[in-house]
């Protein structure tokens, strides 16, 4: 079994940034603006984080914003490299994101409330450059868009992983003790963890060491 890319969601300064890069992190996730969830900082200390990350690691800005126009121009203010849509916007807008932004990834955040996943992911595949798997719901009145600490059905996913044949990175719940679970039950190309390697909410080496011991394990 491959070994899955590894993000680490909610960075909140360099100093997270630093770190998770020294342990091994192939992708840095960094939330912008929401109307729930952890992690939240501003555009501006976005992009001070973003200018500092060596390539090839990427820098996913996690955007709300659902217009193609306010898309763009939210990267262009912050200047990651990768896009991750964590609502779902109109299937032309990815068109327009793309041709504006030449370069810059999109990932397309699904979130599995239910066997009607698959059909969106399936749908979305065509278009985007990955798809990221998450437990939140959009549907409710105060929107979840990711950082529930929530465990969705793994079932579903691997379903969606043997539908589709670009990248998927599995979100939602995962920490130190059920990410070997995870990863054999989904197999997704990659992870992606926020509060499984947070204490009070802040970054813990002890968890990230053991966190990233399971994953270097699985082969």
């Amino acid at each position: 079994m491959p070994v899955p890319k590894v993000k680490i969601c909610c960075i909140s300064n360099k100093d997270e940034a630093r770190t998770v890069i020294q342990f091994g992190a192939s992708a840095l996730g960094l939330v912008a603006r929401m109307p729930s969830g952890p992690g939240v900082i501003s555009d501006e200390l976005i992009k001070e984080i973003a200018t500092i990350v060596p390539p090839p690691i990427a820098t996913f800005l996690l955007t709300s914003e659902t217009e193609a126009d306010a898309i763009i121009a939210h990267q262009k203010k912050v200047g990651t490299n990768t896009i991750q849509l964590v609502d779902e916007v109109e299937i032309k807008s990815y068109e327009k994101i793309k041709s504006s932004l030449p370069g810059i990834k999109i990932v397309q955040v699904i979130h599995v409330t239910g066997e009607e996943a698959i059909h969106k992911a399936i749908e979305v595949a065509e278009h985007v450059d990955a798809i990221l798997l998450d437990s939140g719901n959009p549907n409710l009145k105060i929107k979840e868009l990711g950082g529930t600490g929530r465990v969705h059905n793994w079932e579903i996913s691997r379903k969606i992983c043997e539908s589709i044949s670009i990248p998927i990175f599995l979100a939602g719940g995962l920490n130190p003790e059920n990410i070997t679970e995870a990863v054999k039950t989904v197999q997704p190309f990659g992870v992606d963890i926020c509060s499984g390697v947070r204490k009070d909410g802040k970054l813990n080496e002890e968890l990230l060491s053991r966190f990233f011991t399971a994953i270097n394990n699985l082969n």
